[in-house]
């Protein structure tokens, strides 16, 4: 959150160039929150007024945050609590998640109204023994009022409280990903993936070294301040800032796992199920006495990065049956697939299906709709690099060649790159899969507007090429 600046140094002298494009980079997610059923554990709520260094008119409390429908919201209200005449709500994670260099971004909608202060940011981790702003504060997003614009900032001490600050035109009352890419050269703000500010910290240039130590997040909405002012429109109030996700990637030499391969008896959870001894390769136990309506819930598997994976199901069953799988126990279906028979109990084939998930870490569940089967394993691979060398094999073009715009978007979703072809067929898929529209492209926009929000995956064939994008809904 901004504060009031004390001593503004020549910050021109320490910026790095705006106009230069971010540099290619690759991260793997090592950290997110997608609010899917409950709160991470990382989180913490800080409760009080006080006016938080900076003349604000809220008490925060808990009790103005929730998940609901797969969001944390945070609602500002006209309440008087403490002495103050408003409630909100702040989250932060220090002591419990704290990151030195990284992407960091969440997707967040935000209130406007005259009086509001919605921030997602940074603290040092070392505030309690320093303080601020010795500790150093990194503010990815910040908006005030009904200004149409967010704001990067960057708060630190240099003989005495130093600030440098950019910002950018968004469109209101609609989702936006607000981010930073943070190393040990320079801190770059980016909105929906465009960057639009960056500042150089590299060797503690101009006393910033503070930004070479762990920082902690927070999120909250502010209500008044000596930045939005004193006056407040109640009637925007109740007013809530909705986060869909927050996530944090890190740089490292270490490719992502092809697979992760997760053992059936490992269940943190379960329903109605027995393990026995297994005759399959490898031997172990399996999973058996499967009937229609049983499961289990498999804790903490990561999906580093956003699109498809393939879930593989080690099986045998004498007659057939059915397997689905899920995210945070049940929350998000991500499809099934038939179990065949098999010959017996212990004669073992694999089966496999196309899910879609946003990256993030989740508790994974399999459900039975139909019994009568056994599992020995599940194996999750994330699809890409095997398909991408098979299309160029084929002389396809690769996945790179089609853009879709804007993104989010919520009614007409417009093509650009060499799949934008006059009589190519467009079909639009779910997150399950599930085809929800087919057309063919005659220019223009694809309609979109009657789809659920949610997250789709665009795709263009034509002349043997098929080109897939991924978009949100609104």
């Amino acid at each position: 959150m901004k504060k009031t600046l004390t001593q503004l140094l020549g910050a021109l002298a320490i910026m790095a160039g705006s106009g230069a494009q971010a540099q290619a980079q690759t991260y793997q997610l090592v950290w997110a929150d997608e609010f899917n059923g409950s709160l991470n554990p990382a989180w913490q709520f800080e409760t009080g007024g006080g006016g938080w260094g900076n003349n604000e008119k809220q008490f925060y409390q808990a009790a103005n945050a929730a998940v609901v429908n797969g969001e944390l919201q945070i609602t500002a209200r006209k309440q008087a609590v403490g002495g103050l005449p408003y409630t909100s709500a702040r989250l932060k994670t220090q002591g419990r998640q704290e990151f030195t260099f990284g992407k960091i971004e969440a997707r967040i909608k935000l209130p406007l109204g005259q009086g509001l202060w919605p921030a997602f940011w940074m603290l040092g981790g070392n505030i309690s023994t320093v303080g601020w702003p010795r500790c150093g504060e990194i503010d990815v997003m910040e908006q005030v009022n009904a200004d149409s614009r967010t704001y990067g900032t960057v708060h630190w001490d240099s003989n005495g409280h130093a600030q440098y600050s950019g910002n950018t035109a968004m469109s209101a009352n609609t989702y936006h990903v607000y981010g930073i890419e943070w190393d040990a050269s320079a801190i770059r703000w980016f909105l929906d993936g465009v960057k639009f500010h960056e500042i150089t910290i590299a060797g503690g240039v101009g006393g910033t070294e503070e930004f070479q130590k762990p920082f902690f997040l927070l999120l909250n909405l502010a209500v008044a301040g000596d930045w939005p002012g004193q006056a407040v429109d109640e009637s925007r109030l109740p007013a809530t800032m909705a986060v869909d996700y927050v996530r944090v990637y890190q740089k490292t030499s270490t490719p992502p796992p092809a697979s992760t391969l997760i053992q059936a008896e490992a269940y943190s959870a379960m329903s109605g199920v027995q393990l026995e001894n297994c005759a399959d390769s490898g031997g172990g136990q399996d999973v058996g006495w499967i009937d229609a309506g049983d499961w289990m819930a498999y804790n903490n598997i990561s999906f580093p990065t956003s699109g498809a994976y393939t879930v593989e199901y080690r099986v045998a069953s004498p007659g057939g049956g059915r397997v689905s799988c899920d995210l945070n126990g049940g929350a998000t279906q991500l499809g099934s697939v038939a179990i065949p028979a098999t010959g017996g109990w212990q004669s073992w084939t694999t089966v496999a299906q196309t899910v879609n998930v946003n990256a993030g870490t989740y508790n994974f569940g399999t459900y039975a709709p139909a019994g009568g089967w056994n599992l020995n394993w599940i194996r999750i691979t994330k699809q890409g690099a095997a398909r991408t060398a098979l299309a160029t094999a084929n002389g396809l073009a690769g996945p790179t060649s089609l853009e879709v715009y804007p993104n989010p978007v919520t009614s007409q979703l417009q093509l650009s790159g060499a799949a934008a072809v006059a009589g190519a067929e467009v079909r639009i898929r779910d997150v399950t899969g599930r085809q929800v529209w087919q057309g063919v492209y005659r220019g223009g926009a694809v309609p979109v507007a009657d789809l659920r929000a949610g997250l789709y995956t665009l795709e263009v064939r034509q002349g043997g090429q098929l080109r897939r994008q991924r978009f949100v809904k609104e």
